[in-house]
């Protein structure tokens, strides 16, 4: 029973060591935001997102360092009514890979020859079922959530510290559990904006 417990302390304490190490340069990163443009043809409604300042210093590194990050977007329209609340009228959900890669960042295959500072993200495109009149109006929410470092990388480095076989993962303490999906929340980043449809010339 001893064994047991000094292994599993020696895991969480590799685990604080990892995580101590990743989120101590994370403080005074900028802000992330998240901003759109939209525009309505017809029935037709394209969405442009963007994120900016995603990637601190401290995600750079980690993504030169051969991490992939993951940029989950969810762009949502809603139909505005000015004396009720605002009905949604469809959403989109997609995800999209960031790597650096031969002296650049990647996403999705596309070059970022100006680095990460601004992600034109993926173009988003619905067709309304009926064509809008005159009068109404359209609202588009943009959430970007970035991903470079997870609970399960987490725990993949704490192995590697403490030279631990598989066999010892379920050793592994819920404190320990609790304590990687801390820090890898800790780690993502999250924001979010909205646009107004305008309607093309």
């Amino acid at each position: 029973m001893a064994r047991t417990w000094t292994r599993a302390g020696r895991w969480l304490g590799a685990a604080w060591v990892a995580a101590a190490g990743l989120l101590a340069p994370m403080a005074h990163a900028e802000e992330p935001r998240a901003a759109c443009t939209a525009t309505l043809s017809g029935r037709r409604v394209v969405v442009r997102p963007e994120a900016s300042a995603f990637i601190s210093p401290e995600l750079d590194r980690l993504v030169r360092l051969g991490m992939a990050g993951r940029v989950e977007v969810e762009v949502t329209l809603f139909k505005r009514h000015s004396l009720w609340f605002d009905a949604r009228v469809d959403v989109t959900r997609l995800t999209q890979v960031l790597v650096f890669s031969r002296g650049t960042y990647v996403l999705d295959g596309r070059s970022l020859p100006e680095g990460p500072g601004v992600l034109e993200l993926e173009r988003v495109a619905w067709t309304l079922e009926e064509r809008p009149e005159a009068g109404d109006r359209f609202l588009v929410q943009v959430e970007v959530r970035l991903h470079v470092v997870t609970a399960a990388s987490l725990g993949r480095v704490a192995s590697w510290l403490t030279q631990e076989k598989k066999n010892g993962e379920e050793e592994r303490s819920g404190i320990t559990s609790t304590l990687l999906r801390s820090v890898a929340e800790d780690l993502s980043r999250t924001a979010s904006g909205r646009c107004d449809v305008s309607r093309a010339p």
